[in-house]
Order: C-alpha cells, then structure tokens, then sequence
C-alpha cells in the first residue's frame, strides 16, 4: 500500500560505444529550446497523481503514476517534472511498466526554492533517496536528463544500494577538480543580478554554430526568468560543485549504468572523460543531436526503455495451480 502523502576500486572495464545515425537535420539548440519552454504555456493534461514530503525541511513536489517496479525520473536545469517528463510523453511511455516517480528538484518547478547555496549539492541526490524512503521503495531504476543526469550520476556512486540500474544522460562526469569553472560562475552571477540564461545559452550551443544574441534570445530568456525563481537557480548552480563524483568511485561502479548523449552535445567532453575509466557503463552517442534535441530523438527512448527492461526486477511466475489452491483455501 502506498504511504498517505503529506503537502576499494574495482578492476577497469572499458565502456561499450554505440554511435547512432540520424538523417533528418537538428535545429539549432536555441529554436529547441525555445519550442521546449514554450510548450509550459498550454495547459496539462490530467495524467498523474501528485504529491509532495518534506525532505531535510524543503517540500518536494512529485508526481507519482503507474504500477510496476519503481522508476525515478529526474529533470533538467531550469525545468520540471511537468515540462520534461509530462508533455514530453515519457511518463506515459514508462506508466505501463512501472511506477513512474518524476520529482521536481528542489529549486525548480513546485517544489521549495531556498535561495541558500548549502540547501543544494548533495541534498539534490539525497531528494532522490528520501523520496524512496518517504514510499517504502527498497530499490529503484533511475533515469535523468542533463542536470538530472548529474544527480543521478551521483546517487549511482553515492547510494549505490537503492539503485538497480541508471541512465544519466545529457551529462557526463562532474570532475572535482572542474566542477568551479568560468561557465558556472558567470551563469549564477548573471542569474543573481538579474541578467538572465544567456550564459546557459551561449554554453549549450553546438561547436561551429553563431553565438546567440541577446536580442535573439530575449523571448525565451524573459520566459524563463518569468517561470522560475532565478536566485535560487543561482544557488542550484553555484551547488553543481557539491554534485562531484572521483575516479576512484567510477571504477568501482556496480550499478549497470546507460549514458546516451548528443554528438554536437557541448557536454559531451564530460561523457568522452568517463569512457574508459567508469565500470558498467554503457554509452551511446546520438549523433548530429545536440544537447536540446537529444531526447527528441527516437533512438533516445528506445534505448532507454530497452536497458531498463533488462535490467528492471522480473515478476517471479506463479505454480501453476497456485490460484486454484488459493480459491480452495478460501471457500
């Protein structure tokens, strides 16, 4: 029964690569993000139950459908679990297999937005956990989305027994000794005083492709700072440092891991630094997809929802006669 809801290293084993071909053309990351965003605007269908808990005193909103062994779905920067995961069709692809659990990360959507930097790091994969321990869930298949894939590249390491299997994607390893850098304080201090996502846009951009422009980006800029609180995606940001994940715990990785990316990914160099150093993990490289248009690929579901059908419990087959038996019982 659901709860009631309240408001030493292992040996190396290389990566496995698979690279998948793509015909059609990608539009630039910008007009993808835009057509992304700008879907928020229409209203939600009726799908799944939500709810919220408290964890470590910040509520944590997190909508909860289907039946089946548990599967967490955790959401890109400046998003949602209702912009990434609802309106983006996943949790009614993975409803009819699992317990689809979405959450918004704390900082974003409907759930709390402290504005201080120490209630984020570590605290975003320890949401994960708790979110587990709020619905008595043992063990669950996790699966994330750029900052998402992040964090659960850090539950993977950090909490390796309450995970059967993974798929961090649109993120690669978040070195220690590169998780400060240049992108990540101009981008929280442009958020601070108010200048906006330009810093996200400008590093999400393909490699060969015009910078944005402010003027360019002006609509979905004033979209997003209108649907989120920025200073506290500010802290979000200047908190990716506490996210850190070290060599020593990629190679002693146990949880059967998939990692898909776009091959025009800016992010891709994080995922290209793991291969060959993470254990059990598989990587599959989407190309001509960049970094807003990966998850629109086909090949991006299917190979999620394979892996994770592999890797998910299997219900144990009843005797046959059981049922029989059981009736006989009860008359």
């Amino acid at each position: 029964m659901r709860p009631q809801s309240t408001a030493t290293p292992a040996l190396h084993l290389p990566a496995r690569r698979r690279l998948i071909h793509r015909a059609v053309p990608i539009a630039p990351a910008l007009v993808a993000l835009a057509a992304f965003f700008v879907a928020v605007a229409l209203p939600l269908s009726a799908v799944a139950a939500e709810a919220t808990f408290d964890s470590n005193g910040t509520k944590i909103r997190y909508i909860d459908e289907g039946e089946g062994p548990a599967l967490v779905l955790i959401h890109g920067f400046a998003g949602s679990a209702d912009v990434q995961w609802v309106m983006g069709g996943v949790v009614r692809a993975f409803a009819t297999d699992y317990r689809v659990l979405a959450l918004d990360c704390r900082g974003h959507g409907k759930s709390g937005k402290p504005h201080d930097v120490e209630k984020y790091g570590k605290e975003m994969s320890d949401d994960v956990v708790r979110l587990l321990d709020h619905l008595d869930i043992d063990k669950a298949l996790v699966m994330g989305y750029s900052m998402g894939g992040m964090i659960t590249l850090d539950v993977i390491t950090e909490h390796p027994d309450r995970v059967i299997a993974a798929v961090p994607a649109g993120f690669g390893w978040n070195h220690p000794d590169t998780a400060d850098n240049e992108f990540t304080r101009e981008l929280a201090t442009s958020l601070e005083e108010g200048r906006g996502f330009g810093p996200l846009f400008r590093g999400l951009t393909p490699e060969g492709e015009p910078a944005p422009t402010a003027e360019g980006t002006a609509r979905i800029d004033g979209l997003l700072q209108a649907m989120n609180d920025t200073k506290a995606l500010a802290a979000v940001v200047r908190g990716w440092k506490g996210l850190t994940v070290t060599e020593k715990q990629l190679r002693a990785n146990e949880v059967p891991t998939l990692l898909i990316i776009g091959g025009r990914d800016p992010l891709k160099t994080g995922v290209d630094a793991l291969d060959g150093v993470m254990k059990n993990v598989e990587i599959v490289v989407l190309e001509n997809a960049d970094h807003m248009s990966a998850m629109s690929n086909p090949q991006f579901l299917a190979k999620a929802k394979a892996f994770l059908a592999e890797h998910a419990p299997k219900a144990e087959p009843q005797a046959v006669g059981a049922e029989d038996e059981q009736g006989e019982k009860q008359l």
